[in-house]
């Protein structure tokens, strides 16, 4: 039977589709709504000789989770690399649908990586731990500005959260409506502890019981939620063949432009995964304090570049000794 190839703009209540001949004829095209049924009309038209093309966003994952058994392939497109509309004026669902398939028949897309589904679980463990971490030190710091704005002194303790900090802030009282937002602010951030802790605890469970994420917990500097946060965040380690590669991956890497002999160097591209990216940077604040070779060579670069500019460094070395010591197969 001959190979066909379909192009899909995915929307969150409908998807076009559009189906192409291997000369580039188009077979057939239509719209469908983006449930159970739509989907299952969608399938009744595929079969092994199909091979799909569907943008990377939001609702991709659980649309190619359902059709990715019953087609010959499914391929998740980079659309940052993937030029399917230059050149053109008019941009519709139906022409994106078509120039995906068009793009497909031609070989000229590039794809992204399939996580399996272990993988993205472990990654919305990982980033849920990172969201709840985010929001209670935005209400911590929403905390110390209220005290500030009412002129209040702060008690001579190490941590204003810790017990001490916490029974003076039991005994504090204040005035209005900052009466209010103190015992709210306070409220919310025991919720948010409370939703935190059983998150660290399956972290540090996951992070014992996997052994890339033991390798790389082995390493100086590295801990249990760092090391499972880069096994999520990464998932298979062989589509890098160096830290480099990883590196430019995490969008730790300066942009690069040369032209008639000259070259310039910019800022990092913060192109890739945002998530593996600030992974990266936060642990690169504690590899700076390792008593080892890196960290030496560390601190001497923060003495000579600044702690910021040190901190992208060290992350983007770090890409170098996670290839280095995941676990080969």
């Amino acid at each position: 039977m001959e190979q066909e190839y379909i192009g899909i703009d995915l929307h969150k209540a409908f998807f076009q589709v559009c189906a192409m001949g291997a000369s580039g004829e188009r077979l057939w095209e239509t719209r469908w709504p983006t449930t159970d049924e739509g989907i299952a009309a969608l399938l009744t038209h595929c079969g092994p000789q199909s091979h799909v093309a569907v943008e990377a966003s939001s609702p991709t994952w659980a649309f190619v989770d359902r059709v990715v058994a019953h087609v010959g392939a499914v391929h998740v497109v980079d659309t940052r690399k993937t030029r399917i509309k230059a050149g053109y004026a008019a941009k519709t669902d139906r022409l994106d649908a078509q120039r995906l398939a068009d793009a497909l028949r031609r070989h000229s897309v590039v794809g992204i990586y399939y996580p399996p589904a272990a993988i993205r679980d472990l990654r919305e463990l990982c980033r849920q731990r990172t969201q709840l971490a985010r929001l209670q030190a935005s209400l911590k710091q929403r905390l110390h500005a209220l005290l500030l704005r009412q002129g209040v002194t702060l008690p001579r303790v190490t941590d204003l959260f810790g017990v001490r900090g916490t029974a003076w802030l039991d005994a504090l009282t204040l005035d209005g409506w900052a009466g209010a937002s103190l015992a709210t602010l306070r409220q919310l951030l025991r919720d948010v502890q409370a939703q935190l802790g059983p998150v660290q605890t399956a972290i540090r469970e996951r992070a014992a019981a996997d052994p890339i994420a033991r390798a790389l917990d082995a390493r100086p500097g590295f801990g249990p939620v760092f090391s499972l946060s880069v096994r999520a965040e990464i998932g298979t380690i062989t589509r890098f063949p160096d830290g480099r590669h990883l590196a430019s991956y995490a969008g730790l890497v300066p942009r690069v432009e040369g032209s008639a002999g000259r070259h310039w160097t910019g800022r990092i591209t913060k192109a890739g995964s945002p998530w593996l990216r600030w992974t990266l940077i936060e642990a690169a604040l504690h590899n700076v304090r390792r008593q080892d070779d890196f960290g030496r060579w560390a601190r001497r670069l923060a003495v000579k570049k600044g702690l910021m500019k040190t901190r992208v460094a060290v992350a983007r070395a770090l890409c170098d000794e996670i290839v280095q010591t995941w676990p080969k197969a």
